[in-house]
């Protein structure tokens, strides 16, 4: 989710919640989906009960709805012949699969369901036939569909209750796969069909634990597949799909990331990106012979000491795409599979994604790109050339992108020799010291990258905040050692670096450290409430999104089939001492401590951070008497993706914010459609 010049009207700072009005007959026998006293449908959004928060004013809307019908076109796939892009973008209600066959050409809508498609595949040689992947609700169980675009009907392939996720489809097109927990509801098994008769599938392995499907062999006959016990443990095998035959490619001893993996042309080696012989995952070659290695192989990308985040292989096999994270910016490389010699394409500076080579063709690459100012759209480079054609232009409500604001990319220190990069937004007309929202994202294990935030924006551009974006121990992109720094009990050490950030605050002019906001959804609303409850002080107003209250509570109610995978991250809370440690750095243990206001936003279904934890911080604070603003929505899960959802929990974080961090002291101008 994606969250500027002049202030609201005083009347909103002030606004109190008016009494709900009687449902219609039809609502009034609906069960309260709530714990949460005074929680009422909201007037015209049935599946959104809230509970405290105020009408939206249309001052507001008004400012914002240029901003809200921002949009963007992620890269799905490539047709086998590079002639049809497949995006996900969304000109309705929630991102749907669309087709662009030129460049800049129309967005073809393909899919039209009220649930969102961000997951899908071409059938190599028949563009005709798509796979994709769609859950109901947000409750990310995951059920693949196949489309027949001739005639716009979906058929379901899986058993319709069970969890799927990475979906693949050979080269050859003979052959789908995916992992699925229907076997026992909370392992993760791979499964593979033909595409022939898709419904015929059989499972791939059936173990312990969490697999999944990484890529087929350019002939169909072999399948990587790997084993996730954690982010930083993870095992790649080869499975032969005639004999069933699995083997281990990795060291049996230690333990590394696999990030990525294809296999050359041939069959015979495989192309990996690990962090297992590095601080960075980087890209090595493994001779399927030799393997398991017991000595780390030569790296090919030591040139550049940053995360390989992405891979791609052209069907000839003498080229290899590669997507570097340098600071948070991704870059795109090529290296010569004869050579090794690594060298980067002139792609204009930004965040890519998504790297594809279509199946028959090994002269042209498609990617995602997107930066700080413009959203992610669908890109294809000529490899002969080097021309770069932008093939999508998402729009931002008719807004100049110049007009909004790139970071600065800035560091500051912490405890234990930490350094935190962060990215800081500024007004660009201000004077004085302005209010400032810090940003906390979520994963744990993930990276804020300068993308395009409407929100952000929003809050920068029209309301003269500034925005902090800290990417604090823990974070991906900044080497394993960094990643594994709040691993278990250490997250009490974490804590720390929000100290760090509010401690950077103060020491800027053009900051002001007495009004303070922050914001952050999952592991980032653990954040958030973190810093409400162990910097009271320092803390105004916190918007916390599908955030967790209780280290010990979450993981005992999180899903079955990831609970393990967490308890690597977060500590088992079955050991004794591990939750003395997780009890004391909960933020639902120390409510007596906090101070500031606080905006609570949760979706129903969600199978990560469960509606209770969320309800559970909602009455505790509001015991105390704070100001404490509650939203549910019961067609969404971890986090909001249909646009109603999102634009009311978005509008309403923005007069949270306005209400209680009030208006900058000193301001220059403001954007189109101020007031």
């Amino acid at each position: 989710m994606n969250l500027g010049a002049l202030p609201l009207v005083v009347s909103l700072l002030t606004a109190q919640a008016p009494s709900p009005a009687k449902p219609p007959a039809s609502q009034q026998q609906k069960a309260v989906p709530s714990q949460v006293s005074g929680i009422a449908p909201l007037p015209g959004q049935p599946n959104v009960w809230v509970s405290n928060v105020p009408p939206v004013p249309p001052e507001l809307r008004q400012r914002m709805d240029q901003y809200l019908e921002a949009r963007f076109a992620s890269l799905v796939d490539v047709s086998a012949d590079g002639g049809q892009l497949l995006i996900s973008t969304r000109f309705a209600d929630t991102n749907q699969l669309h087709v662009v066959e030129s460049p800049m050409g129309a967005r073809t809508q393909l899919t039209f369901t009220d649930e969102p498609i961000n997951q899908a595949r071409f059938l190599p040689g028949n563009p005709q036939v798509i796979y994709y992947l769609q859950d109901k609700g947000g409750g990310e169980f995951y059920q693949v569909f196949q489309l027949d675009r001739r005639t716009g009907r979906s058929e379901l392939l899986t058993d319709g209750r069970s969890r799927h996720e990475a979906l693949r489809v050979s080269q050859d097109g003979r052959w789908l796969t995916y992992s699925g927990t229907g076997r026992n509801g909370k392992d993760t098994d791979v499964y593979v069909a033909p595409t022939s008769d898709p419904r015929q599938a059989r499972r791939l392995t059936e173990a312990e634990g969490t697999w999944l499907p990484v890529e087929f062999s350019l002939d169909g006959s072999k399948l990587l597949v790997m084993q996730t016990r954690a982010v930083d443990d993870t095992d790649l095998h080869v499975v032969d799909l005639k004999s069933g035959e699995r083997r281990q490619l990795t060291p049996k001893e230690g333990k590394g990331s696999v990030n990525a993996a294809v296999f050359s042309q041939d069959g015979q080696a495989v192309y990996l990106v690990t962090d297992r012989y590095s601080d960075f995952n980087e890209l090595y070659r493994l001779e399927l012979a030799k393997a398991p290695y017991t000595e780390a192989p030569p790296s090919l990308t030591k040139a550049v000491r940053w995360n390989v985040v992405s891979l791609a292989i052209s069907p000839d096999g003498r080229r290899l795409a590669v997507g570097i994270n340098e600071d948070g910016y991704v870059r795109v490389y090529l290296l010569d599979t004869r050579t090794q010699a690594l060298s980067p394409l002139d792609v204009p500076k930004g965040v890519v994604s998504t790297l594809r080579f279509p199946s028959r063709r090994s002269d042209v690459l498609a990617f995602g790109m997107g930066d700080a100012r413009s959203p992610m759209d669908a890109w294809m480079v000529d490899l002969k050339s080097r021309k770069t054609t932008r093939w999508t232009r998402s729009e931002v409500g008719g807004i100049d992108p110049s007009l909004f604001v790139e970071p600065e990319l800035v560091r500051y220190p912490s405890t234990d020799g930490v350094r935190v990069p962060a990215f800081l937004y500024k007004p660009k007309a201000s004077s004085g010291k302005v209010p400032v929202v810090v940003l906390f994202h979520g994963g744990p294990e993930a990276q804020s990258l300068p993308v395009f935030n409407n929100f952000t924006q929003f809050l920068v551009t029209e309301m003269g905040r500034a925005v902090l974006v800290p990417n604090v121990r823990g974070s991906d992109g900044y080497g394993k050692t960094y990643r594994a720094m709040d691993d278990g009990v250490k997250r009490e050490q974490s804590l720390a670096d929000i100290g760090a950030t509010l401690d950077f605050i103060a020491s800027r002019k053009d900051l002001e450290a007495s009004r303070v906001g922050v914001f952050g959804g999952s592991y980032g609303g653990y954040l958030t409430l973190a810093s409400a409850a162990y910097y009271p002080e320092r803390i105004k107003a916190a918007v916390d999104v599908v955030g967790i209250s209780s280290l010990g509570s979450f993981l005992q109610n999180t899903q079955a089939y990831r609970r393990d995978l967490r308890r690597m991250e977060y500590g088992d809370e079955r050991d004794a001492e591990v939750r003395k440690v997780q009890e004391r750095i909960s933020p639902l243990n120390s409510v007596e401590k906090i101070r500031a206001a606080l905006y609570v936003q949760q979706g129903a279904n969600d199978p990560r951070v469960p509606q209770s934890e969320a309800e559970q911080i909602v009455q505790a604070v509001r015991k105390r008497g704070a100001d404490v603003w509650y939203m549910l929505a019961t067609d969404e899960g971890h986090g909001f993706q249909k646009k109603d959802n999102r634009d009311y929990a978005q509008m309403t974080a923005l007069m949270f914010f306005e209400k209680h961090l009030g208006t900058p002291r000193a301001r220059g101008g403001g954007a189109p459609g101020s007031k």
